[in-house]
């Protein structure tokens, strides 16, 4: 990857679809339900991009970008997305694709022994953590024999935080309890292991300001502005990106969900300062990744 030729890091893209065989049973109907969330036709169609396609298409715009899969197979009965698929085709597109992987803590043993695998033999940098999604509060002890193994291997944990498209509108959430993502939770995560690079997802809505507190107060703590359009942040998130948190805040789009041309478009229209743009977009992302 050569950075100085990106316009841009985009610190949060998905890798949608199941792997090993068609989509499971219940899946159409979570996708149709994401796609209305979003206002995404490509969901609901079935249309979601390939990590192949995906490649292509942040290529084509001079964007790098972080690519996940979600192992919310407990929860949802979905099979993930494989890690090592994932983290595959990733590396044959290494001039734009960065790859992280998703564990259930759940796992247990068997998770952190699968993260310190990803991380030597596949070139991972970071796992993706969906606390709704996978039912666990972050500052669950159980959790812990994983981060312990992401924090030895020098690997980043990436916490969605705040309400969620997943489940909504469907009856009943589709099972997802939003509590589970308040990033107050992931505050002792901060406290526990202080040497952990940690990224809260999303602007944390309805608890923006405990993750902007919590952000600010930890060093080892970002915030990534993924999952909305930027036209619909908080004042008070804009104010502290464009200063407090200038340097921990991180350009995230949410691919396939919303789309990085969408979100830039808005967000150059949010008032973010000059000097202030260039750390979000790629900056910050650059030194948070040690490229």
């Amino acid at each position: 990857m050569n950075i100085d030729d990106l316009i841009a890091i985009d610190i949060h893209t998905h890798a949608e679809e199941p792997c090993c065989g068609p989509r499971d049973d219940g899946y159409d109907e979570f996708q149709t339900g994401m796609a209305a969330y979003f206002r995404n036709p490509a969901g609901a169609k079935g249309m979601l991009p390939t990590v192949q396609e995906t490649a292509a298409y942040y290529r084509e715009r001079k964007i790098g970008a972080v690519i996940f899969p979600v192992d919310g197979e407990r929860e949802t009965g979905f099979r993930r997305y494989s890690n090592e698929e994932v983290a595959q085709i990733a590396a044959e597109n290494d001039d734009i694709l960065i790859p992280f992987a998703s564990i259930d803590p759940a796992k247990g043993k068997a998770g952190a022994r699968e993260a310190r695998r990803l991380v030597r033999e596949f070139g991972v940098r970071g796992f993706k953590f969906h606390p709704t999604m996978q039912g666990f509060y972050p500052n669950d002890r159980s959790a812990y024999v994983l981060y312990e193994a992401i924090a030895e291997e020098g690997a980043i944990a990436l916490f969605h935080t705040g309400q969620t498209g997943v489940g909504s509108g469907m009856r009943g959430g589709m099972g997802m309890r939003l509590k589970y993502s308040n990033p107050m939770f992931v505050d002792d995560v901060a406290v526990d292991f202080p040497d952990m690079p940690i990224v809260l997802a999303h602007p944390s809505f309805p608890w923006t300001e405990e993750g902007l507190s919590v952000a600010q107060h930890k060093p080892n703590v970002y915030i990534d502005m993924s999952g909305w359009s930027p036209k619909y942040f908080p004042p008070l998130f804009v104010r502290y990106a464009n200063s407090i948190l200038k340097n921990k805040m991180l350009f995230g789009s949410d691919w396939p969900a919303i789309t990085p041309d969408r979100w830039l478009k808005d967000f150059d229209a949010i008032g973010i300062k000059d000097e202030v743009k260039p750390l979000i977009l790629k900056e910050n992302a650059r030194r948070l990744l040690k490229i």
